[in-house]
């Protein structure tokens, strides 16, 4: 029965859209077919198996009983905050104005509750991740785009000057989610200049009102580029430093540390330790899950005092980097033998192949096994769940989709 939700809650699709495009792909997989699912957002290996760094669980089967089951305080543990904001930022002595959240998820959603007023709209690329718009639904809110620079191109300045300049002329206000490095779904990361142009931007509207930047950081330790994602963490603490944009970062354990179930995470603001910031922080996480999981906050104190578990855990986030880096050139090689233009992954779990009708082209490609996401700009491929011998099968299957 339906009547008892109110009318706008009664016509929503029954599973996520990329949850039941795996469980339709895990279905006929099941019944005897070939079957590529490019769809996951988990890191599988080549016998499609779901990774779990043993670091990280040896950590896990450490913990004691008054590791898990006391209550954490409602904005976390202050030790945990810290030693999180630390794996990005080493140099910086506090977490700033911080919250614990259930992963990267409830940081993204605790900062809509206190950034953005309902009716207005938050700024993130274009493509981006689908649940960002769950996410500001979900607070009556709705997500405005500006592009994402294609393989080889600048950032458009002159786009995301005028989306940023639109917002604050008609909110008052703008938040931007900016998932670089590491983008999910293009796969690339902003180059300095990029990054350089947008802070300018940035710089230039905080002059008309506020402006907040949520860095989305969920993918950082799987990149064939480290040396740019620790360059472009440092631009990011320059520009936070500054105080002109308030800067904080959505910090997840999800993928860093397998822990996808586990719920560990933190919305911080380490250039802002203004009590204000951090009393809303922690009224919204009392309004919504109260406290955080306990568990995943004292396996990450652990960590950050074993210096042998950070080396172990930073030579297995490598060997994956180098398996997925494997798979990027390997679907590169086979999309040029097919005439198709390459993705040029450089970090992350995704690339995104551009489709101009692309739930037609999800249809044409599960008709030939394979299964990827669509998205308004083209079909996100997970090269985090797929073999790097499935290569040659999905740029075949795109190209016969996008000769159609």
């Amino acid at each position: 029965m339906t009547e008892q939700l109110i009318p706008t809650r009664r016509d929503f699709p029954a599973d996520d859209p990329i949850f039941a495009l795996n469980t339709e792909a895990q279905t006929r997989k099941a019944a005897g077919e070939s079957i590529l699912n490019a769809t996951v957002g988990v890191l599988l290996d080549e016998a499609g198996q779901l990774v779990v760094h043993e670091t990280v669980m040896d950590l896990w089967r450490g913990l004691g009983a008054m590791d898990v089951a006391p209550y954490a305080p409602i904005a976390g543990d202050p030790a945990f905050l810290k030693a999180l904001v630390q794996r990005y930022w080493p140099a910086l002595d506090s977490a700033g104005a911080a919250c614990a959240t259930p992963g990267g998820s409830g940081a993204l959603s605790l900062s809509l509750r206190n950034f953005l007023e309902p009716g207005q709209a938050l700024l993130t690329t274009a493509p981006y991740w689908g649940p960002y718009a769950t996410m500001a639904g979900e607070n009556g809110m709705r997500v405005e785009t500006a592009p994402w620079p294609a393989v080889g191109q600048a950032l458009d300045a002159a786009a995301w000057d005028q989306a940023l300049r639109a917002q604050m002329k008609t909110q008052g206000r703008v938040m931007v989610w900016l998932n670089d490095p590491c983008h999910n779904p293009s796969g690339r990361s902003l180059s300095a200049p990029d990054r350089a142009a947008l802070a300018g931007l940035l710089r230039g509207v905080s002059a008309l009102g506020p402006v907040t930047l949520i860095l989305d950081l969920a993918y950082l330790d799987y990149t064939c580029e480290p040396e740019a994602v620790a360059a472009a963490l440092k631009d990011y603490a320059a520009l936070g430093s500054e105080g002109r944009v308030l800067v904080g970062a959505a910090l997840s354990l999800s993928k860093a540390m397998t822990l996808y179930g586990g719920r560990g995470g933190a919305l911080a603001f380490p250039w802002c330790d203004d009590p204000a910031l951090q009393a809303a922080l922690t009224q919204s996480s009392r309004g919504t899950w109260s406290n955080c999981p306990r568990a995943p906050q004292s396996l990450l104190l652990r960590l950050a005092r074993d210096g042998k578990a950070q080396a172990r855990l930073a030579a297995e986030h490598r060997h994956w980097s180098e398996v997925m880096a494997a798979r990027a050139q390997a679907l590169d090689a086979a999309l040029e033998a097919e005439g198709m233009a390459p993705f040029r992954w450089s970090g992350g779990f995704f690339v995104t192949a551009l489709a101009a009708d692309p739930e037609a082209a999800c249809e044409g490609l599960k008709a030939e096994g394979v299964f990827t996401v669509p998205l308004p700009e083209g079909l996100r491929v997970g090269l985090c769940s797929m073999r790097r011998d499935e290569a040659p099968r999905l740029a075949r299957a795109l190209r016969k989709v996008a000769a159609r």
